[in-house]
């Protein structure tokens, strides 16, 4: 296409941008038209059915599952396990028991909404706090007994569109006993995070009392990932053991006691917190993690200028090396450990 018709085309999107509601010279319209535009750039490019297909089927599914889920504001926490757990099992007792005692806590829960601990955890929660995303497999039923037909079941084409759903609409994940799929679901999660390429949230592995199964998969984490070199000494900082279901409960709440929420404006770390901290715990996270500051020292300070959401929370602000996530995990334990019997859980 010429530079004129290029042009025209854009003339074209910011009508059509205009026609949705938005308003193309803002950012938000400007989004709306990228993805138009990258739509048609695959009609350029001579994309065949079977990406065509697999492009729109992907937006369809996202599209809709975001709209089921800003209909229920709130925090929610994701749960894996194994979709062959019978009901009589100690594993699904105790994830019934965990997810009814975070429910109590003002929690929802998202499952894969098959049987097992899937099925555990929309019993526990009940069907008004739970979420169900299925997956269409030849080998098992869609949705378990309790999601089944609910406004809250999405139902996916693809796997990486529901667990993009899993950990993008999460602010807490738990991971009871379970198969290939259960590790590949951990493993993701603690590699998004160890990345940065998810914010922070606390990771729970719960086993039934008097159970190993996760002290055995730490065993291997240890000697053959740690001790190789593999992964860092602070990356054991970003799950937790238990079982125990109202540890877990408990230490997922504790992570939100002073914590809100993170994002990065450039090369900024900005943490938001709930309560501002003193003078002298501020140089305490400067003493214990400056290795996490690339230049300059760890402040306390207003929202940013670039930044749209939460404004009235003080934040705790430092330029990062986008690295040492478990190292950043540890600093937000120390946050939420300060001033304990002045300011009472929230």
């Amino acid at each position: 296409m010429s530079e004129m018709n290029d042009r025209e085309l854009f003339a074209l999107l910011d009508q059509a941008v205009i026609h949705a509601g938005e308003n193309p010279e803002y950012a938000s319209g400007k989004r709306i038209r990228e993805m138009m535009h990258t739509i048609i750039k695959l009609a350029r490019d001579k994309a065949d059915p079977g990406e065509q297909k697999l492009i729109s089927r992907s937006l369809k599914e996202m599209r809709y599952a975001l709209k089921v889920f800003k209909q229920y504001p709130g925090r929610r926490i994701s749960i894996f396990g194994s979709a062959r757990t019978p009901e009589d099992h100690p594993d699904y007792i105790a994830c019934v028991k965990f997810s009814k005692a975070l429910a109590e806590a003002g929690w929802m829960v998202i499952t894969g909404a098959g049987d097992g601990i899937m099925r555990a955890g929309h019993g526990g929660a009940g069907v008004d706090k739970s979420f169900g995303v299925s997956i269409s497999l030849p080998f098992e039923s869609s949705a378990n007994d309790y999601i089944q037909g609910d406004p809250k079941l999405i139902n996916f084409r693809y796997f990486f569109t529901r667990k993009l759903m899993f950990m993008w609409q999460s602010q807490a994940v738990a991971l009871f006993p379970g198969g290939f799929g259960t590790q590949d679901e951990g493993f993701e999660a603690l590699t998004l995070i160890q990345t940065g390429k998810a914010p922070m949230v606390p990771i729970v592995c719960i086993d039934a009392p008097g159970s190993n199964y996760w002290h055995h998969w730490q065993n291997y984490v240890q000697h053959s990932l740690l001790d190789n070199g593999w992964i860092s000494e602070e990356d054991l900082a970003l799950f937790m053991i238990t079982d125990d279901h109202q540890d877990a409960v408990d230490h997922i709440q504790h992570f939100y006691r002073n914590y809100h929420s993170q994002r990065f404006v450039f090369d900024t770390m900005s943490i938001r917190i709930k309560r501002a901290i003193t003078d002298s715990q501020l140089e305490q996270l400067n003493d214990e993690f400056g290795s996490l500051v690339k230049t300059g020292k760890i402040t306390q300070g207003p929202a940013l200028k670039q930044e749209r959401e939460h404004n009235e929370l003080p934040r705790i602000l430092f330029e990062s090396h986008k690295s040492q996530y478990g190292k950043l995990r540890m600093l937000i334990d120390k946050l939420n450990d300060f001033d304990t019997i002045n300011h009472p859980d929230v």
